[in-house]
Parts: C-alpha cells; structure tokens; sequence
C-alpha cells in the first residue's frame, strides 16, 4: 500500500492527475482512495480559515485519514497545496508508505489556468490568501518525483 501525496501550486494540475490516476487504479483492480484539500477544507465549512494554523489543521486531517485508510489496505492518492515547510515536514514524518510527487508548473501557467477564478480574484483584490500569487510557493526540497 501507499500513499501518493501530489502538491503544487493552486492549479498546477494536482487534482487532475489524482482524478486521472484514481480512475486509472480502479480500472486495474487496485484499491484506491483520493483526498483532496478541497474537499477536506470544505468538510470544515466557515469554522476553518487559510491561516497556517487552519492549513495544518487540514493537512493533518488528510495525515490521518491517508494513514486509517492505508491500515485498511488501500492505496491512497491526495492532492494538497501542501505550501508551508513545516507542514511538509509533517507530512514526511507522519505518513505512511508516502511518496512524494511535486507537480510543477509556473505560477504563470496556473494564473493562466485559473478553473476556479481564484488568481483573478487574488488579482481584483478580492482575496489575499492565495500561496503562489499574495504569497510566493516554495518548491519542495527533495520530492520523490517531479511531475
């Protein structure tokens, strides 16, 4: 079993190759699940901010249930901003079986990107919590793979 934790930047594609790979798992037999930020963010509703206390708090969240769900022989594929090298080092410290796959892509591809809208409203002004526009993305040190 593994865990295959996908970061990068907002719209680098991380989603996309999780859902792609996912489908691509399941096709061959292969017990898989798939956590994404998002998702995970969006179970805490209004209670949860992009602070990096609230970011650690959701990344700590998928920690344990990548962890539960790989105890339970599944594979795991998550999909997580994963920005702050504190929670990176959680993650590495904390995960099972991971494998880290750093999903480059320029911020100006991203910002090209943008299905969410979420550059142009960092642009407009109307939010400034976005990491890789209000707040540069560090590139992680030594991922397993670089996509």
């Amino acid at each position: 079993m593994f865990v295959l934790w996908l970061l990068g930047p907002t719209s680098s594609g991380k989603t996309k190759i999780a859902s792609d790979l996912l489908v691509s798992l399941r096709g061959k037999n292969f017990p898989v699940i798939h956590y994404d930020g998002d998702e995970i963010r969006d179970l805490f509703g209004d209670s949860i901010s992009f602070s990096s206390k609230d970011r650690h708090k959701v990344v700590s969240t998928i920690v344990y249930l990548a962890n539960k769900a790989c105890d339970a022989e599944m594979n795991v594929i998550v999909s997580a901003l994963t920005a702050n090298n504190d929670t990176r080092k959680f993650v590495i410290e904390n995960v099972n079986n991971l494998i880290t796959a750093y999903v480059k892509c320029s911020i100006d591809e991203c910002i090209r990107r943008d299905p969410k809208g979420l550059y142009k409203k960092a642009k407009e002004g109307e939010i400034n919590t976005l990491i890789g526009f209000n707040e540069h993305y560090p590139e992680p040190e030594n991922p397993d793979m670089i996509l």
